[in-house]
């Protein structure tokens, strides 16, 4: 692999200020939600914590209440970072959270079970191509029965995919990519339920991605929207094609919250 950073000339159409509309403060005894996802034949909003706290998936009601808790008995959260789902009901955590650039291999948790109380997963493991060095992640989404990672870093980023299948797998390197300005890190992605909208999540604004072809998404148009504050956004999903569900950590007392947004 080369070592030479490659750049992707990306459109990014800056646009207004978008407002954040508050719809629940999220249950005090989740400290750090650092995901959000919608699955197929569940009402819930389902949330997770990431390193340092339990094994458990949440389910959340829209007033932000804990209704359902389910360990995951098989599995330890090392550094849980995102969820996404696929059109089977089956819900994913990506255990990839690796800040300290100290890991070899990654973890994605599938489970298919969300009516126990207790549950096992099925584990999906990957490690990195070689010659490259140990990433962070804490944003993914299926598409296609594949995973698609997005690295969090200030600068240039990286894309890769794993498939959906159990067992461990060398991920694939799709693109290396540098959106504009210093603070791009990336911290949960999610795709529409049509495959034709992807958006990134950062702590001050969000990117929307369109007008791709196959899994060439960082070729399609980018548009930046700047959010009206800044807080630690950890998690996204799709409400609907035009508006999206987000999530932030409490942090002094501020934030904890969950939102509406805008996308169109």
């Amino acid at each position: 692999m080369k070592k030479i950073l490659v750049f992707v000339y990306i459109s990014i159409i800056a646009c207004n200020t978008g407002k954040l509309k508050v719809i629940a403060d999220i249950d005090s005894d989740l400290k750090e939600a650092s995901a959000i996802e919608k699955v197929v034949n569940s009402d819930l909003l389902w949330t997770i914590e990431d390193s340092g706290n339990k094994n458990n998936i949440y389910g959340l009601n829209l007033k932000g209440n804990i209704v359902k808790d389910i360990d995951i008995k098989n599995a330890s959260n090392i550094d849980w970072e995102d969820l996404t789902s696929d059109k089977q009901g089956n819900l994913y955590i990506g255990d990839f959270g690796n800040n300290s650039r100290n890991r070899d291999d990654y973890t994605i948790y599938k489970v298919s079970d969300l009516n126990k109380d207790k549950t096992t997963a099925e584990r999906i493991n990957f490690i990195l191509p070689k010659k490259v060095k140990s990433k962070d992640f804490e944003a993914f989404f299926i598409w296609n029965n594949f995973f698609y990672l997005f690295t969090k870093e200030n600068k240039s980023s990286m894309l890769f995919k794993v498939p959906n299948k159990i067992g461990l797998h060398t991920a694939t390197l799709i693109k290396k990519f540098n959106l504009d300005g210093k603070n791009h890190r990336i911290t949960s992605a999610t795709i529409s339920e049509n495959g034709k909208i992807i958006v990134l999540l950062n702590h001050n604004k969000l990117w929307k991605i369109t007008d791709f072809k196959d899994d060439n998404f960082l070729d399609g148009t980018i548009k930046e929207l700047k959010f009206d504050h800044n807080s630690q956004k950890e998690g996204i999903c799709f409400k609907d094609n035009t508006k999206v569900y987000i999530t932030d950590e409490k942090t002094k007392g501020e934030g904890g919250n969950l939102y509406t947004f805008k996308i169109n």
